[in-house]
């Protein structure tokens, strides 16, 4: 996909020979690269490389890591990885003829591995860029596999057959000097560009693997201004796209800033493989705010961290780069409902993503007519309408080919029904409202949809163990078995679906109920991806409701979405006459999403959550009753850890996560607060 040519001031076209020769087009390339493909891998970033060429860049910076994929885990430590990467690499620099290109991948070095840059110049390797500081928080493991490299040290490695600079390093380019900031060195205080700028840097690269969070866009876009104004350089900033590895969401962020300003930006959420953007710098520019600043101290001896690239200049922009035209910000970018535009692109194009990295051939949900089955179903078809809109049809379906059955397919709302399919799984607990709203929804999202009777079924197993077991099975005494029981009976049923259609089963768990394991294992925590698992209910419910009377920027609002919104969250697994709600259950959504935030997220015991409540909800609930929910959430995290760890797959949407895979790690077996909970106890 192309990005603009953006020049930084109009220049009159009859005058450009009066202005010096300091002006050069360069590209922010996005990808979107899954770990270990190299052949795919390799294909994408030649494309990203034709494309730049076409738009007139000589500099093109790449992300990081986009040789392997960032989500290689310990195979990071394999050599054979290593080796095969340097390889790749080099095949990579036979490419660049006429370009001076960046791209990430491990490097061996005295038997170490690192996470590099390769600078490719003209065709061949010219050196390599080591990452001075490692992202290791959160989702980020990188010290678990590789090493910092300490500021200020050159060492060499062999790659092509000739030995290479490697390490704190930069390049000179006839009078262009250009130098790296690997993703995390950008978003720390000692960040390598202030020491850049003191050599004289021209252009800081940015090459980065940053997983999408909410709002995370307007920090980077920050650091890049800020980089390019306080270093005095032109900044290009380039991000992975799409869902590479499994849990993380790339949004595929482009930036270029000069002198403090942004100058172009490219589109995010794309579902093209890459997305480049480009812009026509002017260095005099930041040459003139680097001499006026009275504060900028010059070093003057650059040694070896100084690459001197021989025999190779930047030609002049071409009349048609420069003359380019600027294009707005995406529409949606500047909604006021931002988070639901993000949200909804997210996990839309995580699941095109998974959907063609599994080469699975569609989703089915077991849609109960509540909230979080309905987001799901109402996402994959989003996805469906994005995609088409953007890829158009025919790309679409060869992005997808490994699902054959689409070949013949010539409307959109045929390949909904085709990808998704819905399950509907009644028991006598099931009421006509959910079942009303579950047809209706899946009717206009055009999914395909099963209407199933699994009452013979629970009460089969209900009979068979009571007669096992010589017990009759009451509601009074046998409460949770036989509310669970029903959940795990309508797990075979939309497995054998989900298998018969070879289809992924997505399950709905969301992230609040994950944190108190509202969920029964085996039943509705049953599927193959939960996209919905880095999301709290409160969000979710808020989110559904815009969906129902706005909707994203350009694509469908769903107002079948009103049968689900009027009901209070339940499950449907007692009686009908006893009312059940969710919230009945635990507590309020909202007062567990914020003991959730302070208890996991911030770290807080009981006590000072407690306390931080009762300021909070001052006038709404008592002391006593928050206290209440305080012990619960407390009590139901301890004992639920085994449940988390079991989940499947979900999507990072935001730094609050509780997954133990990638974000909050918990033990399974613990004291479960007992003390903590005495003391708050005692308080009341």
């Amino acid at each position: 996909m192309f990005g603009t040519v953006w020049p930084i001031f109009p220049i009159p076209l009859e005058d450009q020979d009066l202005y010096p020769m300091n002006r050069i087009t360069v590209a922010a390339a996005a990808l979107n690269q899954t770990p270990l493909a190299w052949d795919q891998n390799l294909r994408v970033i030649k494309q990203a490389l034709q494309e730049a060429r076409a738009r007139g860049a000589q500099v093109v910076c790449l992300p990081e890591l986009c040789i392997t994929g960032y989500g290689c885990e310990d195979l990071f430590h394999s050599e054979e990885v290593a080796k095969q990467a340097l390889a790749c690499a080099e095949t990579v620099a036979a490419q660049t003829k006429g370009l001076f290109v960046n791209f990430g991948l491990p490097l061996l070095v005295h038997g170490v591995v690192f996470n590099t840059v390769a600078v490719a110049v003209d065709g061949a390797l010219r050196g390599f860029v080591a990452k001075q500081h490692l992202a290791g928080d959160g989702l980020h493991y990188e010290p678990r596999w590789f090493k910092p490299w300490p500021k200020g040290v050159v060492s060499s490695v062999v790659a092509g057959g000739r030995a290479l600079s490697v390490g704190d390093i930069f390049f000179q380019v006839g009078d262009v000097r250009i130098g790296f900031e690997i993703c995390e060195d950008a978003w720390v205080a000692e960040r390598p560009g202030s020491m850049l700028a003191q050599y004289g840097i021209d252009l800081i690269l940015n090459p980065s693997a940053s997983h999408f969070a909410f709002g995370k866009h307007e920090v980077r876009k920050r650091f890049v201004l800020e980089g390019s104004r306080s270093c005095g350089v032109a900044y290009l900033y380039a991000n992975l796209l799409g869902c590479e590895a499994g849990r993380s969401i790339y949004d595929g962020d482009t930036l270029i800033a000069s002198h403090g300003e942004l100058v172009a930006e490219g589109p995010r959420f794309s579902y093209k493989e890459c997305v480049v953007t480009s812009a026509t710098v002017d260095l005099s520019r930041s040459r003139l705010m680097r001499r006026r600043l009275s504060s900028f101290t010059p070093q003057l001896q650059a040694g070896e961290r100084c690459v001197q690239i021989p025999g190779f200049s930047f030609r002049k922009p071409s009349l048609k780069t420069l003359s380019g035209s600027s294009s707005a910000t995406p529409t949606w970018e500047k909604s006021a409902a931002l988070k639901e535009e993000e949200f909804t692109r997210a996990v839309s194009l995580g699941l095109f993503d998974y959907l063609r990295k599994s080469r699975s051939h569609g989703f089915v949900i077991s849609l109960s007519g509540g909230v979080d089955s309905s987001a799901a179903s109402c996402l994959v078809r989003l996805m469906i309408q994005a995609s088409v809109a953007e890829l158009g049809l025919g790309e679409f379906k060869k992005r997808l080919s490994h699902i054959t059955s689409l070949k013949s397919l010539r409307r959109e709302k045929e390949l909904a029904r085709a990808l998704l399919a819905c399950v509907y799984q009644a028991t006598q607990n099931s009421s006509a409202v959910t079942h009303t709203a579950a047809k209706t929804l899946a009717n206009q999202i055009d999914a395909t949809f099963y209407d199933l009777n699994i009452d013979p079924l629970v009460e089969e197993y209900k009979k068979l163990i009571g007669k096992e077991l010589g017990v009759r099975l009451s509601w009074k005494e046998h409460d949770l078995a036989l509310q669970n029981i029903q959940a795990r009976v309508r797990s075979p049923s939309v497995w054998l679906i989900a298998n018969l259609r070879k289809s992924l089963l997505l399950a709905t768990s969301n992230r609040s109920e994950a944190s108190v394991g509202y969920t029964t294992m085996d039943g509705d925590s049953s599927g193959g991806l939960a996209p919905l698992g880095g999301i709290d209910k409160a969000y979710l419910r808020k989110w559904l409701v815009w969906l129902e009377r706005e909707g994203p920027v350009g694509l469908q609002a769903f107002s079948a979405l009103s049968l689900v919104n009027v009901q209070a969250p339940t499950a449907e697994l007692r009686p009908l006459r006893e009312r059940q709600t969710d919230e009945g259950d635990l507590m309020p959504y909202e007062v567990l999403d914020s003991i959730e935030r302070l208890a996991i997220r911030d770290k807080l015991l009981p006590l000072s959550v407690h306390e931080l409540l009762c300021e909070q909800y001052r006038g709404r609930f008592s002391k006593q009753q928050l206290a209440h929910w305080v012990e619960r959430f407390f009590t139901l995290w301890s004992v639920n850890q085994w449940k988390r760890e079991r989940y499947a797959p979900s999507f990072h949407l935001d730094d609050e996560n509780v997954d133990p895979k990638t974000w909050c790690r918990f033990p399974i077996l613990s004291g479960g607060f007992t003390k903590e909970l005495q003391a708050l106890r005692k308080k009341q």
